[in-house]
């Protein structure tokens, strides 16, 4: 594996029409698949019937879902031809709801009326005597009416009917309300009340009179309603069996995913043909897994037709793959390009430790991202930016902001801030010189070394010969027998050789090729001194670290007592954490999309992304979605 993106692999695969979704199915499972339809056929495999029977799977998805059963996932020799398969499956569930639907509705209403037995439960249980006869207030009638209302715990009630009386009753979490009164000014009532959301709930007639009695006739009936619910969920499992709804629900999730994930595909009367692209080199994998299903097929790989762009495929050691993440912020490398990941590995944890330097707020980064990362990939990126930052926490001599527990291997920052800062410099100018050394290796690959050692050749010495001569302009006169002079003679010589370059290539235009080299060259060297100086914040981000915590430890040290210091340094820790590892993860970021990147990476190519499995969706969320 290199450092080379790697073009997907074309492929052809030709399979009896009787067999497309069993080899669809197939490739899918291989993870190592894109499809992509190339064709001049004129049939084409049209979908409209497939569309409007999975409208109405997705109506009875919308109505009965929350009472299916998980799909059953169906393996690639159950596959059959895309069409008999949905009329089939969907017979099965026009079958399952006619036995299901009296057993929902009437499930629906047990579960309901269980619910409102458990809140009214609630409502007379309470300690303080103060509820009125429940019975008389239940069968109250004709001219009056009883009511029980459950009433949000914030709602303000201002307008009562005259002759109605209300006994309200709270609990720590619930307020209730008991009224009495005439039939139409309760009905009033109801009206009103609605426009606060409060909830009516129906006072049974053979409601006792006591709150003792009343919870002893509602737990019982709330026993037989539990009895009923386990009745009818049994029932309603047998017909989930008796018609294989697991079964036929699989069918019709892969036949989702069928209609979203595939192209129209090019098919004769018997036959179908499928192309794509692999990221499997020699296409082994696909082969294998293809014959292992027992599928017909014929399967080629060759050249991609001329009018198709070619996916790329990176080739990074599992520790290089989540910095992937950086290139693909520009977009893909080409085949010509150079892939930086496992560079940005390397370059992107050193500087985020050197601006974050502490043992025990790397430590935290460190754990966090081994909690986190299978949860929100992205932040795997902590585990080397937290090991980086413990390691520089040591050379700083910095644990959770306090530079007293341990000795520094080299400076705390706050006391020697130049040699910190010019550290950074030295590393800035040697990720810029990298930058271009691969600029040099990008022209190799594209066939091309005359472009850079006839001409492009040029900014590196202008860039060396400029930053020797600032150098030894620093360094004091007779330290080193060297004249800096000698840099801006070897800068106006990188100067010549990059214009008179594009010059000479471009004969007979010269001169106009003189002039847009000369334009590209003042723009590129002010690029690159720019870069460089830029990384210059690496180190200030540094000192501003150390003199946060020298901050919150202070603040600690002013706090007599120790719960009071232990808090202090608890949340400033905290603070340090999550706001500066944010703006630290923000400019290394910036750093390497903008200084390092800008100086060799293109992005003109597209990735390469893998035909999703069925398994991997929501039983029918495409066709909810859509």
């Amino acid at each position: 594996m290199g450092m080379r993106p790697v073009a997907a692999q074309w492929f052809e695969i030709l399979t009896p029409r009787e067999d497309l979704t069993r080899a669809l199915r197939c490739l899918a499972g291989t993870g190592a698949v894109e499809l992509q339809t190339h064709s001049q056929a004129t049939s084409r495999a049209q979908l409209p019937d497939l569309h409007h029977g999975l409208d109405e799977y997705s109506e009875l998805s919308r109505r009965y879902g929350d009472w299916w059963p998980a799909p059953a996932p169906q393996p690639v020799e159950t596959a059959a031809e895309p069409a008999e398969q949905l009329r089939r499956a969907l017979e099965v569930l026009e079958e399952w709801a006619k036995d299901a639907a009296p057993v929902i509705a009437e499930l629906q209403n047990t579960r309901r009326m269980r619910h409102d037995l458990e809140t009214l439960r609630r409502a007379v249980s309470v300690e303080d005597g103060g509820l009125p006869d429940l019975h008389q207030l239940a069968a109250s009638g004709p001219y009056l009416a009883g009511r029980l209302y459950e009433v949000p715990m914030e709602a303000v009630i201002e307008q009562v009917p005259p002759s109605v009386l209300l006994q309200p009753v709270r609990t720590e979490t619930e307020r209730f309300l008991f009224a009495v009164g005439v039939k139409d000014q309760i009905e009033m009532l109801d009206e009103y009340l609605s426009t606060l959301k409060a909830r009516p709930l129906e006072l049974p007639r053979w409601l006792p009179g006591t709150p003792e009695e009343a919870v002893a006739a509602i737990d019982q009936r709330v026993e037989y309603a539990d009895k009923a619910v386990q009745r009818l969920e049994n029932s309603l499992r047998e017909i989930h069996e008796k018609h294989g709804l697991a079964d036929a629900l699989g069918r019709l999730r892969l036949l989702d995913w069928y209609v979203t994930h595939v192209p129209e595909l090019p098919v004769t009367e018997r036959f179908a043909w499928i192309t794509g692209w692999t990221n499997d080199p020699d296409a082994t994998h696909v082969d294998a897994r293809l014959h292992d299903s027992g599928i017909n097929y014929l399967l080629r790989l060759g050249e991609p037709p001329a009018d198709v762009a070619r996916p790329m495929v990176l080739r990074n050691p599992p520790w290089a793959r989540p910095f992937e993440l950086f290139a693909a912020l520009l977009g893909t490398p080409g085949d010509q390009d150079v892939d930086p990941s496992r560079i940005v590995a390397f370059l992107a944890p050193l500087m985020f430790g050197y601006m974050f330097g502490d043992v025990g707020q790397g430590a935290v980064l460190l754990t966090a991202g081994l909690l986190l990362r299978k949860k929100l990939p992205v932040l795997g990126l902590l585990v080397p930016g937290g090991i980086s930052a413990i390691i520089f926490g040591f050379v700083f001599g910095s644990v959770f902001g306090s530079e007293q527990i341990i000795p520094a291997l080299w400076v705390h920052p706050i006391e020697e801030p130049l040699p910190v800062l010019a550290a950074s410099l030295i590393f800035g100018f040697l990720v810029v010189t990298l930058g271009l050394a691969l600029d040099a290796h990008q022209c190799h690959w594209r066939g091309d070394d005359m472009e850079f050692w006839g001409a492009r050749l040029g900014l590196p010495m202008t860039y060396f010969g400029i930053l020797f001569a600032i150098v030894f302009t620093i360094v004091p006169e007779g330290r080193l027998p060297i004249q800096p002079a000698w840099g801006i003679w070897y800068a106006m010589l990188g100067t010549v050789w990059f214009i008179a370059g594009y010059a000479l290539r471009a004969r007979p235009n010269a001169l106009p090729a003189a002039g847009n080299a000369a334009g590209e060259y003042i723009e590129t060297v002010l690029q690159l001194l720019v870069n460089t100086i830029s990384f210059v914040r690496v180190g200030a981000f540094a000192l501003a670290h150390g003199g946060l915590s020298a901050a919150i430890v202070g603040m600690a040290d002013s706090v007599e007592s120790l719960a009071g210091k232990a808090a202090v340094m608890t949340l400033g820790n905290a603070l340090i954490i999550g706001l500066e590892g944010l703006v630290v993860s923000i400019q290394t970021t910036r750093l390497v999309l903008f200084e390092f990147f800008i100086r060799f990476l293109r992005s003109s190519a597209r990735s390469f992304k893998p035909l999703p499995t069925p398994d991997d969706e929501e039983p029918g969320k495409q066709r909810r979605e859509s």
